[in-house]
């Protein structure tokens, strides 16, 4: 019986992925391995990180095998079980693939949820997944912000971007937020609280940097970087004295055969600055704690996080694709009906 569908990476992309670089499959649903259980993925995430992963380059993870599923983070149901804590039915966030169903042996990422907490299993992916995690942990434990700093945020209208401006304004910061186009610099002010928007379409590097300066005269005390670049080039330009910046996201060099760099990267020398490669999987030993508190700023309503939820494992590829397209606005997510 073939009833699983998978999303498989079939090449490795040259540049910005096509869709004959990835198969949509049907195979037989596995069994549960030894001490494992097989689960019945409902909601698969999308994140620039999984490009990354796509090429056979060194990295902080290893890259996806040739002719396997796209390696995700997927919240689901047990489908059935070799372990005594998993039973059918529980649901379970892991990191795990594009598929509809996954055969896993839990490890540090592989923990169950109580979706009678939320509005939508969905959430596990985005507010009380690594993406909020990711904002909360990168600023507040690598930032450390203070109370009257201005932080300025590239990628702000983007799953974590948007959640950093909303987090730094609980803790007394100003916050400036970088975005393309004018719906999404308005959405950042109206919707996520920010003081400030900057539109970087349209604008060189030094326009940009001027753009910038004319909403932090002082500069920035931290910037929360997510996509490099010539916006990158723009913030280095405008780093107060002793700017901390957190390196979460490279996403404008994902899919760049020739890497930008970082052209200004004498100003962290000239502003005495300190430059943090940041990745969530640090504190994964703490992220109860960083979800309880997340739970709370959500219920309060001093943080809101959208969804783009895109439905269907036939439509991957194109829902992958709105990540790098600027389409989305939000956490994108793949919905696995």
């Amino acid at each position: 019986m073939t009833d699983n569908k998978r999303f498989l990476l079939r090449r490795r992309p040259e540049g910005e992925p096509v869709e004959t670089d990835f198969e949509l499959v049907s195979a037989a649903i596995p069994a549960p391995p030894e001490g494992g259980f097989v689960l019945r993925n409902r909601f698969a995430s999308l994140d620039p990180a999984q490009r990354g992963w796509m090429d056979d380059a060194p990295s902080y993870m290893p890259p996806i095998a040739l002719d396997d599923p796209v390696r995700a983070t997927t919240v689901g149901q047990v489908h059935a079980s070799d372990h005594p804590d998993y039973a059918p039915g529980d649901w379970v966030m892991g990191l795990n693939a594009i598929e509809e169903y996954s055969a896993v042996v839990p490890d540090g990422f592989t923990a169950k949820v109580d979706v009678s907490a939320v509005d939508s299993p969905s959430r596990f992916l985005s507010a009380f997944g690594a993406v909020g995690l990711t904002a909360y942990f990168g600023l507040l434990e690598v930032a450390k912000p203070q109370p009257g700093e201005t932080v300025l945020v590239s990628g702000a209208a983007g799953a974590v971007g948007s959640v950093v401006g909303q987090i730094a304004k609980i803790h007394g910061c100003r916050t400036v937020g970088i975005a393309g186009g004018p719906d999404k610099c308005a959405r950042l002010v109206e919707r996520y609280g920010y003081d400030a928007a900057v539109d970087y379409r349209g604008k060189s590097t030094e326009q940009l940097a001027d753009a910038i300066r004319e909403v932090t005269p002082d500069g920035a005390n931290i910037v929360f970087e997510n996509v490099g670049g010539t916006v990158f080039d723009a913030e280095l330009m405008n780093l107060a004295k002793h700017a901390r910046i957190v390196l979460c996201g490279l996403i404008s060099e994902y899919n760049s055969e020739t890497k930008h760099g970082a052209r200004n990267l004498w100003q962290v020398l000239a502003q005495e600055a300190t430059l943090h490669g940041y990745l969530i999987s640090a504190y994964v030993d703490r992220f109860a704690e960083g979800g309880a508190q997340m739970a709370k700023w959500i219920a309060s309503g001093e943080v809101v996080m959208d969804e783009d939820i895109q439905h269907g494992i036939d439509n991957a590829y194109p829902a992958f694709m709105r990540l790098f397209s600027g389409a989305n606005t939000g956490k994108l997510i793949l919905a696995l009906d």
